[in-house]
Order: structure tokens, then C-alpha cells, then sequence
């Protein structure tokens, strides 16, 4: 089983088959949820840091490293993925329930959880949520050509093309080997995620979080991002909102100290708002 020399590797039987994770420390558990064209490596920068004080669980949610499989696969769904997680939380006994953090297409995949399992969710962080609203029109997914790239096995070119999308022109020539690594494990997902592209999220699904809620967005985001947080801002007013410095899509990985210190913080005020109603 493949796996990274600083993120153990851990599985789960669940009814719909295997779920991979990491976990590290003890505390309050904050549970970590990837996005698109990536797995629980995308946390790297977080996990050993928020596990000083809480217990971080991150898994790879279905149909992506390291157990990808073949796409597209009815399994990698937004509902599909949050059952899963559900699942995963009763399965580890965390009967406390978990902080949940989502970035990109995991912030909707969060937002299903909250609303599947609202006891089990103490709180709700989303980082650059890009989801539809129910009441906006459909459009053509800004992936679109990637995934024509892909079905044609020009697999570089589309993940240039993705990654350039979301977070600036020129990002993917400049990053990393082991991201780079990451997003070519799971480039097929795409192939999945296109049919569930236009998936809205209700206003009543955001109208009825009761959980804090924090906002997340990097300074440098595509203005879609920050539109997305402008309206739930709106929508749930006791919200709050961080944007991290020096930062677009990719912020906790390009201003990891900045995004755990936000993240931790909110944690913490959390935990102790929850004490002092229970």
C-alpha cells in the first residue's frame, strides 16, 4: 500500500468498501476534507502542526488515492463522499462529533455532512467554497477542457490546464514535485466530478447550520471564490470570515503558519463556546 513517510496510513471497512485516512494527536478532532485532484498529502503542512493540540483525522475520499479505481464511478459523488464520512466518525467512536474543514469541492462536500449528520459537525470551515446556489444558473465547468484533454490522454496538459484555472496562470510549471505527484494519482477523478458539476447547494441547507461557521479565502483567490463567501456571509449571519496573506486557492499550502493559526483559533473559541452550552 503506498503511503508518505510523515502522514501514517490508516483504513476503514465501510459498507461501500475501504476508506484510507491519516490521523495524528489528541484533542478535539478536526476533520480534514480534500478537493478536487487530491487526497489526505494535500494536508501536510497541517496535520503535524494542528495535531499539537487537536486530534486531526484526513482521509482520501472515494475513488481517489490510493485506491483510485476507474473512472467516472457513481461512488465519487458529493452525497456518496459525505455518507462515507459519516460513517467514518461513528466508525472511529468520535461520538463528541468533529470541527469540519473543507477546501474547494471538499467545502461542499463538508456542507453535505453538516446537513446529513448536523450532531456530529461542532463546527464548519470552508476554504474557497466554489459551489452553485440553487437559485444561480447553471454553467459550463471551467474544467471542461481538461477533462476533454484527459479523455484524449493528454493528462499533463489538463492538469496544467485545471490547475492554472483555480489558482493563476503559470501555478502548475511552479509547483512542487510531491503536488505535482499528487494531482497525477488522481487526474481521472475529473472524469467523475464533470457529472456532478452543476450540483447546487439549497438555501435551506445553509439557512439551517446552527454550527459556528468560518470562511476561509486566500487574498490572491479567483474573484468566484470570494462570491461564493460574499453570499453565505449573507445567508448566515453569525459567520465569520479569515482571508489568508499572500495567498490564492492553495492557501494552506502557500501560507500554512497563517491558515493553521486561523483555523486553530476558530477550533478553540469553538470548543469553548460549545462547553459553556453544554
Amino acid at each position: 500500500m503506498p503511503s508518505h513517510p510523515d502522514l501514517p496510513h490508516s483504513q476503514i471497512s465501510l459498507p461501500a468498501g475501504d476508506l484510507h485516512y491519516t490521523q495524528a494527536g489528541q484533542g478535539p478532532a478536526i476533520l480534514l476534507i480534500h478537493g478536487s485532484l487530491c487526497d489526505y498529502r494535500y494536508w501536510r503542512w497541517q496535520i503535524p502542526a494542528l495535531a499539537e493540540e487537536s486530534r486531526v483525522l484526513a482521509p482520501s475520499l472515494r475513488g481517489c488515492w490510493p485506491q483510485v479505481g476507474h473512472h467516472p464511478q457513481p461512488g465519487y459523488a458529493i452525497e456518496s463522499h459525505a455518507r462515507d464520512l459519516q460513517q467514518l466518525v461513528h466508525g472511529l467512536n468520535l461520538t463528541a462529533g468533529v470541527h469540519v474543514v473543507g477546501h474547494s469541492r471538499g467545502a461542499q462536500v463538508a456542507m453535505a455532512f453538516a446537513h446529513l449528520a448536523p450532531g456530529l459537525c461542532r463546527s464548519l470551515t470552508l476554504a474557497d467554497p466554489g459551489f452553485r446556489f440553487e437559485d444561480e444558473p447553471e454553467v459550463v465547468p471551467f474544467y471542461t477542457d481538461a477533462v476533454k484533454q484527459l479523455s484524449k490522454g493528454t493528462t499533463e496538459a489538463a492538469l496544467e490546464t485545471f490547475v492554472d484555472a483555480v489558482n493563476g496562470q503559470g501555478t502548475w510549471h511552479q509547483m512542487v514535485s510531491w503536488f505535482k505527484e499528487m494531482v497525477r494519482d488522481n487526474a481521472m477523478t475529473l472524469l467523475s466530478q464533470i457529472h456532478e458539476a452543476n450540483l447546487p447547494v439549497t438555501l435551506a441547507q445553509v439557512r439551517q447550520l446552527r454550527c459556528p461557521l468560518l470562511l476561509m479565502g486566500g487574498t490572491q483567490s479567483p474573484a468566484k471564490y470570494g462570491t461564493r463567501q460574499d453570499r453565505l456571509q449573507q445567508l448566515v449571519p453569525h459567520a465569520q470570515r479569515v482571508r489568508i496573506a499572500l495567498s490564492a486557492h492553495g492557501m494552506n499550502l502557500s501560507n500554512p503558519r497563517a491558515f493553521n493559526r486561523a483555523l486553530l483559533n476558530f477550533v478553540q473559541t469553538s470548543t469553548e463556546m460549545s462547553a459553556l452550552h453544554s
